[in-house]
């Protein structure tokens, strides 16, 4: 898929929503990205949310720090899409809360959606990923580092 036609896709994606929502408050294009960091979890992430089983997510604050990015805030609209930037829904904030990864509960896992639901799965999954993002700067995951758990809900989906 070429640039345009990703721009294409979640512009359009976009209009529709706000065509279908004109009360929606915000009326600027939101940020769109894809979960994870590979093609797979990308896709898979995506489907969730189009089913609404995954409503959270789980960003370091390490990743906000390092690539200087505002923390989000409750209310933040964004467009998520697959790997290859197929707008596939819209989310919308709904809880923001900082905790240590080793203090990340049950209930949250549950939320995020993502494999057997387990705490188990999910700290593995994690670890593995927060290591993978860390570790070209040389840095280190710590047992107690911050993690932005995001709740959101789906506002908009693209069934294709």
């Amino acid at each position: 898929m070429t640039n345009d036609n990703i721009k294409n896709s979640v512009e359009l994606l976009w209009k529709t929503f706000l065509k279908e929502n004109p009360e929606n408050k915000l009326k600027k294009e939101p940020i769109s990205f894809y979960f994870c960091d590979n093609e797979n979890d990308a896709n898979e992430c995506a489907e969730l949310v189009v089913k609404g089983i995954k409503q959270a997510t789980a960003t370091s604050l390490w990743w906000y720090e390092k690539n200087n990015e505002r923390l989000p805030k409750v209310g933040d609209q964004y467009i998520i899409t697959d790997w290859n930037g197929n707008a596939r829904a819209i989310i919308e904030t709904t809880r923001i809360t900082l905790t240590p990864y080793n203090e990340i509960t049950t209930e949250f896992v549950r939320i995020e959606g993502e494999g057997d639901k387990s705490l188990e799965y999910w700290k593995k999954v994690h670890l593995a990923y927060y290591t993978r993002e860390m570790e070209p700067y040389g840095e280190n995951f710590t047992e107690d580092m911050i993690i932005i758990c995001e709740h959101f809900k789906t506002i908009y989906r693209n069934m294709y």
